[in-house]
């Protein structure tokens, strides 16, 4: 089978683009980082993939009038990489329901929250605040609502006494780097697609989402 083509969407540092980057080096994954997006021009991913050499491309959504008209140009300069699947790591933009529909099924996020548990941002002060006994992130099918797709796959992690918003986000990180690139050796395998808003796993309909623990991972 030929590899999976990936382009990853990034706003930031991208260690999850590193993660991935590192799964499909070493053959985890049957698939290929082909192009990096950003729409931060300073934006540290961008390095990563240069290093890798990676096409990586800027696009700032400043300088387009609107959110559709940057979305137009975004899609139009993803698809130019004939991509299988596109994957948003740290991509700080809303997404307008046509480019969400346009990669219906083959556009992945991940969150650092157990979705549907704090979508948006500053989740992991949040989650603190809310005295909440256990967090994680999740990886979801990117829809036209925000944070709000399909959950394929979650982390659990117990909140410590001593936890802070800093260490709290440095500890689901590293879950992040495993749940990330097993999820996208899945959809690689094709063993998960979406299906009228609904997971299928092995042509199975998820009622919930997968737990790490529950799960063999090489990540």
């Amino acid at each position: 089978m030929q590899p999976c083509r990936l382009v990853v969407l990034i706003s930031g540092s991208g260690s999850n683009l590193q993660a991935i980057i590192d799964a499909c080096e070493s053959n985890k994954i049957n698939a290929q980082v082909v192009a990096v997006i950003s729409n931060r021009a300073d934006a540290f991913g961008l390095k990563r993939a240069e290093k890798a050499r990676i096409t990586a491309e800027t696009l700032d959504h400043r300088k387009f009038p609107d959110r559709e008209t940057f979305d137009q140009a975004l899609g139009a300069l993803i698809d130019s990489f004939s991509p299988d699947a596109i994957l948003l790591a740290g991509f700080m933009r809303i997404l307008t329901t046509k480019f969400t529909q346009h990669y219906a099924g083959k556009m992945l996020n991940i969150h650092p929250s157990r979705l549907p548990r704090f979508r948006g941002l500053h989740t992991h002060q949040r989650a603190l605040d809310a005295n909440e006994k256990e967090h994680g992130a999740s990886i979801h099918f990117v829809t036209d609502e925000l944070d709000g797709g399909p959950v394929i796959l979650q982390s659990r992690l117990k909140i410590k006494p001593e936890h802070n918003p800093e260490t709290l986000a440095a500890d689901v990180l590293k879950q992040e780097h495993v749940i990330y690139p097993q999820v996208v050796k899945w959809l690689c395998e094709r063993r998960i697609r979406l299906n009228n808003h609904h997971v299928l796993f092995d042509k199975e309909t998820l009622h919930k989402p997968l737990q790490l623990d529950d799960i063999e991972t090489n990540f």
